[in-house]
């Protein structure tokens, strides 16, 4: 498949058997499209070298999803609850529609322990402690995660460990844990203050800004070559939020993730009406981050990261993310769930940690999602990069793991398309 498009005056191919990206004039993209344009040979032995060559209108690659039956990822719920009261909050604000309670040690310990036992013959491991928000049981997570080493060690396997946080409860004490054990930090920030304290509220009904804004940036400083990333949400009312990647970046942030919100509320919901207005904020966004690339103050933008001649292999890029299959949410109870974001809805049970087993019938389900199931996916040029988008919210807003929720697709292509304009500029200067 060819996938032709523009970004300002450029015109790129993008040929998905290949993952190759070509900058062309717009006479030979018209010709392409199949459009009557005048061509002269040598233009068109251009397009022959690059057919021959195989990267371009090469045919696509059949590729087997893989199917492992080894867990390598658990999200442990460690605090179903919550300090702020976020108005967006996919959780319930930290409750998952039930009591507000904690995870106890017993059961994260169970939890490790089912990892271990059923990640075969995997040597690295990856535990994501989530809620709500996690520091508010802050002794589990340690107890957890010093447990979990111990007996790694033991079976000559070792832990990544992702914390999630608001940063509110953030510390010296806290900080030198996560310097010392945590692979990733994220750290939610939403943005410019009167963005960010119109949704992350506290408890009592504050904005929250001024109360994390010094505490996350005193962990960033303290970081250094370690991962994290400042994660902010975007919605209806800031549908401007390249100022606000901008302005994050501005606080000294170099990791940067901006999502849209996935929420049926209806003054915060992005609806169809919104999609040409954020598409014009994404390539605001890119232009400005090209910019600052070349005035050597760029930042890392998740959503500009695509690897067109490296990254995963084509096995890995039809599958699904592995939730469900390979991946597990596990709530303080104890109770097994695909993800995070399944996590509390009892059609999606699969088990208890203290049981050991899973619903083998579910797990089927999502083993074989891939992107071959998601039939809508086939004649998009975004299918071998996004994998058929998010099982979560397909189920949540389509009724089903394999039907993809189309208004996230429409913003996953444009922010690809200006990856792909970012990977070509990079190019261009290089040469």
């Amino acid at each position: 498949m060819l996938h032709i498009f523009t970004y300002h005056d450029k015109f790129y191919l993008y040929d998905t058997g290949s993952g190759s990206l070509h900058e062309c004039d717009e006479k030979t993209a018209r010709h392409l499209k199949g459009e009557p344009v005048e061509m002269t040979d040598e233009e068109l032995a251009q397009i022959a070298d690059l057919e021959r060559e195989g990267l371009l209108n090469k045919e696509e690659t059949k590729a087997y999803p893989l199917k492992s039956r080894e867990v390598k990822a658990l999200c442990l719920h460690v605090s179903h609850d919550c300090n702020l009261r976020c108005r967006y909050c996919f959780a319930d604000e930290g409750a998952y529609h039930s009591v507000r309670e904690t995870m106890p040690f017993e059961t994260a310990k169970a939890a490790i322990d089912f990892l271990l036992r059923e990640s075969g013959s995997r040597k690295v491991l990856e535990v994501d402690f989530f809620g709500g928000e996690p520091l508010m049981n802050l002794g589990v997570v340690k107890q957890t995660v010093y447990y979990a080493k111990e007996e790694a060690a033991k079976r000559g396997k070792r832990f990544l460990f992702t914390t999630t946080t608001n940063g509110l409860l953030l510390d010296d004490e806290t900080i030198k844990f996560f310097n010392e054990e945590m692979e990733n930090v994220v750290l939610s920030l939403d943005g410019r203050p009167e963005v960010h304290d119109a949704v992350r509220k506290t408890v009592s009904g504050k904005g929250s800004y001024a109360a994390v804004i010094e505490k996350i940036k005193k962990f960033v400083r303290s970081r250094g070559d370690k991962h994290y990333y400042v994660r902010g949400t975007f919605t209806a009312k800031n549908l401007d939020f390249s100022k606000d990647v901008l302005f994050l970046a501005d606080q000294g942030f170099d990791s940067i993730s901006m999502e849209p919100v996935v929420t049926d509320i209806p003054d915060l919901q992005i609806k169809e009406e919104h999609l040409a207005e954020i598409e014009k904020e994404y390539e605001r966004l890119c232009d400005e981050y090209l910019a600052r690339e070349e005035r050597g103050e760029g930042f890392n933008f998740f959503h500009f990261n695509i690897d067109l001649e490296g990254g995963p292999c084509l096995s890995k890029r039809v599958s699904a993310c592995g939730a469900g299959n390979e991946y597990f949410s596990v709530v303080p109870s104890g109770d097994i769930y695909p993800c995070h974001q399944f996590a509390g809805d009892k059609k999606w049970l699969m088990g208890n940690v203290f049981e050991g087993k899973l619903n083998g019938e579910i797990r089927e389900k999502f083993a074989s999602s891939c992107l071959f199931t998601r039939k809508k996916c086939g004649d998009c040029f975004a299918k071998f990069i996004c994998s058929g988008g998010c099982s979560a919210n397909n189920y949540h807003y389509c009724g089903d793991v394999d039907v993809p929720y189309e208004m996230t697709c429409a913003m996953m292509k444009k922010r690809i398309e200006c990856a792909m304009h970012i990977l070509a500029a990079r190019k261009s200067r290089e040469n």
